[in-house]
């Protein structure tokens, strides 16, 4: 299967950002607007590979990221998500059933 090499490499980033979460900057230090002169002005044509999506991902988008999982955050906000509850939404969200569905 296609997908799961990339879902593999997805979840070992996933486990390999919140195990180092702590060394990351929990408020970002970028001006309103940063992201702008780094992606084009319009979606591809063309789909784009794997690796360029994680790298946009690690270099353009978690630089402007707030890390409210960091230890080092301090908000009130409770937005603490644990592995069975990420696991749970990647089952919902693959079983993609609408929460009024009783049949």
């Amino acid at each position: 299967m296609l997908v799961m090499l990339p879902g593999k490499e997805l979840i070992d980033y996933i486990a390999d950002y919140l195990e180092n979460i702590r060394e990351r900057r929990v408020f970002p230090d970028v001006k309103p607007g940063f992201i702008r002169s780094m992606i084009p002005p319009h979606p591809p044509l063309e789909p784009e590979s794997w690796n360029s999506i994680m790298d946009d991902i690690e270099n353009v988008i978690m630089p402007g990221m707030t890390h409210w999982q960091s230890p080092h955050m301090h908000a009130y906000f409770p937005a603490l998500n644990s592995y069975p509850s990420i696991l749970g939404d990647m089952i919902a969200d693959a079983i993609n059933c609408i929460g009024f569905t009783w049949i």
